[in-house]
C-alpha cells in the first residue's frame, strides 16, 4: 500500500474518512486508498455480480529486479519496482513491465559516479573500500520529496550492516546527501540492518520494518521526516532461525482492520519460500493462523507459496522478498521469481505480480497464477465444479518442486480421483471455498485467473490455506 503520501495529523486523517464517506478515493493514513463502497465494512468483502474470465493479456518482456519494493508515483503516474544491485523497471498497469535500469547501473539513481560517490558515509562506516553493493531500496514520498531508503552490509553474511536514506527531487533521482537511519556493529544478538520497508499506520503514524537472517524482523517508528523517533533497533517481530527470515513487508487492511507482516524464509538456490503472520497493531504481536506469536517462535508463519509445477508448466521457484500495492480495491503482490533449471533453481530472476485475496477468517491466499487485471465475482459451485490441477504446497521450507495433481470437483461437493472420492469441497456466497483433501481442511477462495501456460486462457483457481498455516493451489483444467 505504497502511494506514500505523507497526511498531516489525525485531523487530516478525519477529512480523508469523511471525503471517502462522500464517494470520492483520498489517501488513507496508511499509504494507501480507501474504497468508497468498501472502507467501513468489516470482515472480508465478498464480490457481487458475476465473474468474468480475462480474455486475453500481454505480459510483454521479462524484466529482472530482485527483492522489488513496489512505489507509485503520483507524477509520472507510474509504478516502479525499486531492487537490489540499483535494478529499476516501470509499468503503468503492474502487468506489463518496461527495464528502466539493471543490476549494477547505480549511475542511473545516482547520476555521475553512481552509488560510490552519493555513498561514501555508508562506506565508510561499513569499511568498504571498493565498490558498493547497495540491497533492497525502499522508496518513500514525504511532501514534495523522494526519500530512498537502502542498506548494505560490509561482506556477504555479515551483519555488520546499516540502513541509509537518500534524497532526491524525482522518483528516479539523481539521489544525494545520505543520512543514516540504523546500524549494526556486527555483535552476536544484533539484527541484520537490512531490507527496509516503511508504511503508515491507520492513524498516520510511519514506521520501518528491517532486518533478515542473525536476530530476524524489527521495526522502528520514524518521524514525520522520516527520521528515528528513538535510537536503538526497536522491537523484535519475527524471530530469526537457521534458514533465515528476510525481506520483511507490513501492510494494512483496512476492511479486516489487521496489519499482515509478510516475510521471506529460506535459501534463493533452493527452498525460498513466501509467508504471513498478522496483528491488530503496526509493531505487534504478530501472530500466524496457529496462535504462535512470530517474535518467540521461529521458523513459522502460514506459507503462502514454495516451489510448484502445474501440469502442462515449467517449474517455479523462489517467490519473494515481496511488496503490496492496493489498487483498484485489489491487493497485489509484487515479488521476484526463479524458475526449475535442471535439477535445481535457476540464477536468473524476474518480476511477477499475483492478487493477495483474504478467505472468510480474513487471512491472505495467494493467487497460483500472474495477475492479468481478473476482477472476482460471483461463482456458484455449479459454475465451478469440473476438473482441476491440485499444488498442495508443504508447511515447511521445502526444496522441492510440488508437481500439481488432476482432481475432478463434482457439483454433488464430492473430489474425485479417477472412480475413488479423495475429499470434498463447497462454495459458500459464492467466493469462499472449503476444500478437504488427503484429510486435511483448506478454507480458501474461488476467482477467476489468466493460466500462461499450455492453452493459455481465462479459467477458474482455488488458493486456500489450512490451520497449519499450508496452502493448496487449484487451477481448472485446460
Amino acid at each position: 500500500m505504497k502511494k506514500r503520501v505523507l497526511l498531516a495529523g489525525i485531523l487530516g486523517l478525519a477529512l480523508v474518512l469523511a471525503a471517502a464517506g462522500c464517494g470520492e478515493k483520498e489517501p488513507s493514513g496508511g499509504g494507501g486508498w480507501y474504497d468508497k463502497d468498501i472502507w467501513m465494512t468489516s470482515g472480508p468483502v465478498v464480490p457481487q455480480g458475476e465473474y468474468s474470465l480475462p480474455s486475453s493479456v500481454n505480459f510483454g518482456a521479462d524484466v529482472a529486479v530482485h527483492d522489488p519494493s513496489v512505489f507509485y508515483d503520483d507524477v509520472t503516474q507510474k509504478y516502479y519496482a525499486f531492487g537490489t544491485h540499483y535494478a529499476v523497471a516501470s509499468s503503468t498497469d503492474l502487468i506489463t513491465w518496461t527495464q528502466e535500469a539493471r543490476d549494477g547501473n547505480s549511475e542511473f539513481l545516482f547520476g555521475n559516479g553512481g552509488a560510490d560517490a552519493k555513498l561514501q558515509t555508508l562506506k565508510t562506516t561499513l569499511g568498504i573500500s571498493g565498490g558498493l553493493d547497495a540491497w533492497a531500496p525502499d522508496v518513500m514520498k514525504i511532501g514534495n520529496m523522494y526519500y530512498m531508503y537502502l542498506s548494505a552490509t560490509a561482506a556477504f553474511g555479515s551483519n555488520k550492516s546499516g540502513i541509509v536514506r537518500v534524497r532526491a527531487n524525482n522518483v528516479l533521482g539523481p539521489y544525494r546527501e545520505e543520512e543514516t537511519i540504523v546500524f549494526s556493529e556486527g555483535m552476536g544478538g544484533q539484527p541484520n540492518c537490512i531490507d527496509p520497508e516503511l508504511f503508515y499506520d491507520k492513524e498516520g503514524k510511519l514506521w520501518m520494518v528491517y532486518g533478515s537472517f542473525f536476530a530476524g524482523v524489527y521495526i522502528k517508528e520514524l518521524d514525520e521526516k522520516g527520521m528515528p523517533v528513538e535510537e536503538g533497533f526497536g522491537k523484535l517481530l519475527w524471530k530469526g532461525n537457521s534458514t533465515g527470515v528476510e525481506g520483511p513487508f507490513i501492510f494494512y487492511n483496512q476492511e479486516l482492520d489487521y496489519y499482515y507482516l509478510m516475510t521471506s524464509d529460506g535459501s534463493l538456490s533452493s527452498n525460498y519460500n513466501m509467508r504471513v503472520a498478522r496483528s491488530k497493531n503496526p509493531d505487534g504481536p504478530y501472530t500466524d493462523i496457529s496462535g504462535k506469536n512470530m517474535a518467540q517462535s521461529a521458523g513459522l508463519g502460514n506459507k503462502l507459496t514454495g516451489n510448484y509445477k502445474f501440469a502442462g508448466d515449467m517449474g517455479y521457484a523462489a517467490l519473494g522478498h515481496n511488496s503490496v500495492i492496493k489498487k483498484d480495491g485489489k491487493y497485489l503482490v509484487v515479488h521476484h521469481t526463479r524458475w526449475e533449471e535442471g535439477s535445481g533453481v535457476s540464477g536468473g530472476h524476474r518480476v511477477e505480480v499475483r492478487q493477495l485475496f483474504f478467505n472468510e477468517a480474513g487471512w491472505p491466499v495467494l493467487s497460483p497464477n500472474r495477475y492479468a487485471g481478473e476482477k472476482k465475482g460471483a461463482v456458484t459451485q455449479e459454475q465451478a465444479s469440473g476438473s482441476y490441477d491440485v499444488v498442495v504446497h508443504s508447511t515447511y521450507s521445502d526444496p522441492s518442486f510440488v508437481s500439481s495433481v488432476r482432481y475432478t470437483f463434482n457439483t454433488d461437493g464430492k473430489i474425485m480421483s479417477g472412480e475413488t472420492e479423495a475429499g470434498t469441497w463447497s462454495v459458500s456466497q459464492n467466493y469462499y471455498v472449503t476444500v478437504t483433501l488427503g484429510g486435511i481442511e483448506y478454507q480458501g477462495v474461488i476467482a477467476p485467473a489468466w493460466l500462461n501456460y499450455g492453452a493459455a486462457k481465462g479459467a477458474l483457481c482455488i488458493t486456500a490455506t489450512s490451520s497449519a498455516g499450508g496452502a493448496l493451489w487449484a487451477n481448472a483444467a485446460i
